[in-house]
């Protein structure tokens, strides 16, 4: 028994990401946002939704959830500091709650820095973390609502899980990402590496992500920040980059 991650292009680059835990074939789907496009994967891949999973409470990742819950018959879950604006949560959850899914169980992070209430997903089998707008690959989220020692301290929770992670993020921005951490690292030969694999990923039309974890450690220059006020200093730059 394992969970595995499917984006779901949705909007001009956002995802959605279909899980599905391979034991009892339970399904679930990460930040709907436009139900079209994701009714059609999930009939596609079966027809079958058990959960809506949600990181935060952005009209870009929440506003084809209800048309979702309406065609499926499934419970929503999302942040209890968030629940003021989410649509309405069938339950929702804080730091290091259990969400289940099939006889899989997720782990809920909570990483504030991006908005207050943004919360990741973690389901150890199939290492598969739903980062939405915290971590990117080779990037971050902007700091709209919260700190830059906030969001530092929310990273170093995220980095903390296992290396074979796979970062599954909220966006496709990884080569405007890699060309921000090329211009402030530009000797990083692991970034290179890196950024030589994105580069043929997208030529051959294929997502960036989901990302490895460990990779990422390696190249992201948000992870590699030593301290808050270094990382507040690289997000700084990469907004007037």
């Amino acid at each position: 028994m394992t969970v595995t991650a499917t984006p779901v292009p949705i909007l001009t680059d956002n995802y959605a990401w279909l899980l599905r835990e391979t034991g009892a074939g339970a399904t679930a789907i990460v930040d709907p946002a436009d139900a079209e496009p994701v009714i059609r994967a999930i009939e596609k891949a079966g027809g079958r939704l058990d959960l809506i999973l949600l990181t935060h409470h952005h009209a870009d990742h929440t506003a084809g959830t209800d048309a979702v819950r309406a065609r499926f018959k499934c419970p929503v879950v999302g942040a209890v500091a968030d629940r003021h604006r989410l649509p309405k949560l069938d339950e929702a959850v804080r730091e290091g709650d259990a969400v289940h899914l099939g006889n899989a169980t997720g782990r809920v992070i909570e990483t504030p820095g991006h908005t207050r209430g943004q919360i990741n997903f973690f389901f150890p089998d199939g290492d598969i973390l739903l980062s939405g707008d915290t971590l990117f690959s080779l990037g971050c989220g902007r700091l709209i609502e919260g700190t830059a020692e906030e969001m530092f301290s929310s990273l170093r929770k995220l980095a903390a899980l296992p290396g074979d992670t796979q970062v599954c993020c909220g966006h496709e921005y990884t080569e405007s990402n890699a060309r921000f951490a090329l211009a402030v690292d530009p000797d990083n030969k692991a970034l290179h590496a890196f950024v030589a694999k994105v580069e043929q990923l997208r030529a051959g039309g294929q997502p960036s992500v989901p990302s490895r974890l460990a990779d990422e450690l390696k190249a992201n220059p948000f992870l590699l920040a030593q301290d808050a006020a270094s990382f507040g200093t690289l997000r700084a730059k990469k907004d007037r980059f």
